[in-house]
């Protein structure tokens, strides 16, 4: 049988009961949570026993030129259901969401992924280092505003 994704209405009612005005937006299809909140609504949903999203599948960012959007798949194992929630990420300075490697100890690599290519940093993340790229190397190589012909 395959997984199926959850119905992103339900799960922002859901989600709005446990943690008020943690919902920034919601389409049909895509559910946006206020960054700050984003891992105390992963450690809810993954905790919550209508949902154990247990497994984290991956973390990816992408970046608007205005703002990065961190993503997370995450899937229940026991209900066979998946979702993604998605958290903007305001400017281009010093990017930063809370870490969920509390959580899910496997966004370790994925969350210092995150930070060398594309320079959002997790805070709380226990070794927020390159991962790729060696310590010192100038700037983020996955950012839009990156200049590749940067010396290195």
């Amino acid at each position: 049988m395959m997984t199926s994704f959850l119905d992103v209405g339900e799960l922002a009612q859901h989600i709005q009961a446990a943690y008020p005005d943690s919902v920034e937006e919601q389409t049909a299809s895509h559910l946006w949570i206020k960054p700050p909140l984003i891992a105390d609504v992963c450690r809810f949903l993954k905790e919550d026993p209508e949902l154990k999203l247990e497994f984290l599948n991956s973390i990816s960012a992408v970046d608007y030129i205005d703002h990065f959007e961190v993503v997370y798949l995450m899937t229940s194992f026991e209900f066979n259901h998946s979702t993604f929630l998605r958290t903007r990420v305001p400017g281009r300075g010093e990017p930063e969401v809370p870490s969920v490697i509390e959580i899910w100890p496997g966004a370790d690599y994925q969350e210092r992924e995150i930070w060398d290519l594309m320079g959002v940093r997790f805070e709380g993340h226990p070794n927020m280092k390159r991962i790729l790229l060696w310590e010192g190397f100038p700037g983020h190589p996955l950012r839009k505003d990156f200049q590749d012909a940067v010396e290195y």
